[in-house]
């Protein structure tokens, strides 16, 4: 068996008095996709910062993260990403004045700094990836719309060839002709080897992208499994799905 690219236990994590995350245990396997599905308020989002070692000076953490079979406690988030480990968060927090292109390449940072020469090759490959971008290339990123700003987002993550994705609701405030788009897009991540570890709220569309799935709910993961199979599931249909997924199924 093959070391997993992401393997999270017994993670706590505490703001102050109050615990946000209570012993979660995930792992993500090379190639694959992998979804914590959940409510507002769940802790997904404290999950994905612990993660990557964003929390706030606030936030505590106890538990064990491994990258690659390497613990990564007490790493600084800049030698997380050299790891191989990228967050593309939920605000996407782009440079709104720069280039599309400009801020691709502060993504390639890491490998420009590392004197790698093929960061150009990798822009290509984000280009392949995100057409759209290519042609608004010389555009400021903050004239973009919703869905094109996701789409700089995980380019320039993208650009440090990353081994671990991990996406923290992308699909947030996007159209939903365009939220298709973007989980179409998060399928032909994965055929490029990279594993992915997607934070949704729209448990539909991370169901149907993921190979495994995680519940989480007030800090507990209360349930996992084969995403098909959670998808099939009462609770996730009652809870999650509603009731045009049990016309479906019925």
């Amino acid at each position: 068996m093959t070391t997993p690219i992401l393997q999270v236990r017994d993670l706590h994590v505490a703001y102050g008095k109050v615990e946000a995350l209570h012993g979660a245990n995930l792992t993500v396997g090379a190639g694959q996709i992998v979804t914590v599905i959940g409510p507002n308020g769940a802790g997904k989002s404290t999950m994905l910062n612990a993660i990557a070692g964003a929390l706030p000076n606030s936030g505590t953490m106890r538990g064990r993260v491994e990258l690659l079979g390497q613990d990564v406690d007490g790493v600084p988030i800049e030698a997380r990403v050299a790891r191989g480990m990228c967050l593309v968060p939920e605000k996407r927090e782009l440079f709104a004045s720069m280039s599309v292109e400009d801020n691709l390449l502060l993504g390639s940072y890491r490998c420009y700094k590392a004197r790698e020469r093929d960061y150009a090759d990798q822009m290509a490959v984000v280009y392949d990836l995100f057409p759209r971008l290519r042609e608004r290339r010389r555009q400021e990123s903050g004239t973009l719309s919703g869905g094109e700003r996701q789409m700089l987002a995980v380019g320039r993550a993208l650009m440090a060839k990353p081994q671990l994705l991990m996406l923290d609701e992308p699909s947030l405030g996007l159209a939903p002709l365009i939220v298709k788009e973007i989980f179409h897009i998060i399928v032909r991540l994965k055929e490029t080897g990279v594993a992915i570890l997607l934070v949704e709220q729209n448990a539909r569309a991370a169901l149907q992208v993921a190979d495994h799935a995680y519940v989480l709910e007030t800090g507990d993961m209360v349930l996992e499994g084969p995403a098909a199979e959670l998808a099939n599931d009462p609770k996730v249909i009652d809870t999650y799905l509603g009731l045009a997924r049990k016309a479906e199924t019925a």
